[in-house]
């Protein structure tokens, strides 16, 4: 089941971020938003900066992950590290129970 978490900037931007949880960790994260990042091709960085994260990290320990897989070339306008780990945050943080379906 995925899990879905947005966080919106003091300056209006949205970033936002889709996962699933397997096996405790974060796996087929997307990251969309209507923020820039230079250059475009460095999206898909963000994405795996989170990817086998471990989901029982803090905000700070997300943060420290996107930021230092961003190298120096990229920059991310309207929106931070910091905000996209507070999505991922709050994606973990309202994602449903998962019921057991198996009869037990």
């Amino acid at each position: 089941m995925k899990s879905r978490g947005e966080f919106k900037t003091s300056g209006g931007k949205l970033i936002a971020v889709e996962f699933e949880v397997v096996d405790g960790e974060l796996r087929n994260v997307v990251v969309t938003g209507d923020f820039f990042l230079y250059p475009e091709e460095a999206l898909p960085v963000l994405a795996g900066a989170l990817e086998n994260t471990s989901a029982s990290l803090d905000e700070g320990s997300y943060a420290t992950a996107i930021q230092t897989a961003l190298d120096s070339s990229a920059e991310l306008v309207g929106s931070s590290p910091e905000a996209l780990a507070a999505a991922v945050v709050r994606a973990l943080r309202d994602r449903p129970t998962q019921v057991r379906d198996d009869g037990g």
